[in-house]
């Protein structure tokens, strides 16, 4: 047993697969819900003092805000597309519908300030390769370094072929300085299964002498893991198995600026990515009219 590990179905009750609030992760700002609509199903959810995405994982919906209706085309799975998604602020009473079924993550933050809804086309969405080798991986962008206007509410996505690592090398955001931000995190794990049967990986965090915090497990389909503070990573996809997980974060500062620093024992692993190709699976999926990039980042934005 761990306090940052939450199997898949812990918090699960009527329609919602995933149920982490701030009060169940021990923590302040961010939650996530997995909200599973049978053909027809519908759920009317009210943000409160938090704003949220609707983002489709699977299956695609229709979600009534403020009066306005807006149609989510979703996608087949999340290891087909990205998807489009609507931002829905804090007070609304949201009412969700889905004709032919749907999985939908609801990511979600405390927010201080109420901006209107927002629909974003998959079009808009930012599509990153980052790493190189076996630690190439590909970052979808919802509500982090693009356009699209959060009070403290941080949403990516990220793919990781089979065999490779990500949040790699591990690195941390738990303070606010010139090169970090502190930012509560929550990994929502996916793993493409294989011919005879599900798929599984690996998540590491560990924290310092003064701040610790230990995991280091085997994670399947619907697991999530909470990160308050530490270093993370890696995310390990097993050979064979394709790995998804989305990163919800959300913290005190008004900047929204997502900043971290490596672990220093293992921060030179990024130079040896200078000289090596970017893995040739990679894109897994690609936005229409917005083809997917390979950069060299510096510490501070590595998923």
């Amino acid at each position: 047993m761990n306090e940052h590990l939450v199997r898949a179905g812990e918090t699960a009750h009527g329609r919602w697969a995933v149920d982490v609030t701030p009060e169940r992760a021990g923590w302040r700002y961010c939650g996530l819900g997995v909200l599973d609509l049978e053909p027809g199903g519908q759920e009317v959810v009210r943000t409160g003092g938090d704003e949220l995405l609707v983002l489709p994982l699977a299956g695609g919906c229709t979600v009534l805000v403020d009066g306005t209706e807006h149609v989510l085309t979703g996608r087949a799975d999340v290891f087909s597309a990205v998807t489009d998604h609507l931002y829905v602020p804090a007070g609304s009473d949201v009412v969700i519908t889905a004709d032919d079924g749907a999985r939908l993550a609801l990511p979600r933050a405390r927010a201080a300030r109420r901006l209107p809804a927002s629909y974003r086309g998959a079009d808009e969405v930012c599509t990153e390769l980052r790493g190189a080798g076996a630690c190439s991986r590909q970052v979808n962008s919802y509500a982090l370094g693009n356009a699209l206007a959060t009070d403290h509410l941080l949403v990516c996505e990220v793919l990781t072929p089979g065999g490779n690592w990500s949040s790699y090398p591990p690195h941390k955001h738990d303070e606010h300085t010139a090169d970090e931000r502190e930012l509560e995190e929550i990994y929502y794990f996916d793993v493409r299964g294989g011919p005879d049967g599900p798929g599984f990986a690996f998540h590491r965090t560990y924290g310092t002498v003064e701040r610790p915090i230990e995991l280091a497990a085997e994670v399947r389909p619907g697991d999530v893991v909470l990160t308050p503070h530490g270093y993370h990573g890696p995310s390990m996809a097993a050979p064979g198995y394709d790995l998804y997980y989305l990163n919800v974060m959300a913290g005190p500062a008004a900047d929204r600026a997502w900043l971290t620093t490596d672990d220093p024992a293992h921060h030179w692993v990024r130079a040896t990515w200078e000289c090596t190709a970017v893995d040739p699976r990679l894109p897994m999926t690609v936005p229409t009219g917005r083809p997917a990039t390979g950069i060299s980042e510096p510490s501070g934005a590595e998923p």
